[in-house]
């Protein structure tokens, strides 16, 4: 069984962020599990070719936006799921920081972080 606090996993810089993986590739579990803040006020441009990705929202808002231009507002409650290695931009409210309860299969090593300066950065 493994057990693990927030405050026992280290964060990772991500780009816009700061991403805890609770669960990684050294687990054995087969997918990855972080708890994800999204600063105020970013966009990432973000697509996971080597990833599948859902998040759920458990505290602020922001939207997501997918590669035909539609735009879908995240609210605490709402899970997005990245099902087709989606591009997207992920935008964090200008008034407070989203944070999402993120699964990656395969697992993610556990070290990645983004190239926000490529037009999507990706795993």
């Amino acid at each position: 069984m493994i057990i693990r606090k927030l405050s026992e996993t280290e964060g990772v810089e991500w780009g816009n962020g700061l991403s805890h993986r609770f669960l990684t590739l050294r687990d054995g579990m087969g997918y990855t599990v972080t708890h994800t803040v999204v600063r105020a006020g970013t966009d990432s441009a973000l697509e996971y070719r080597n990833h599948l990705e859902a998040c759920y929202c458990i505290g602020g808002s922001g939207k997501v936006i997918d590669s035909a231009g539609d735009e879908h507002v995240i609210e605490v409650g709402t899970i997005y799921a990245l099902d087709k290695h989606d591009p997207h931009h992920l935008i964090a409210s200008p008034h407070e920081d989203m944070v999402l309860v993120c699964m990656f299969t395969p697992a993610l090593i556990g070290d990645e972080s983004h190239d926000l300066e490529s037009e999507y950065s990706n795993y």
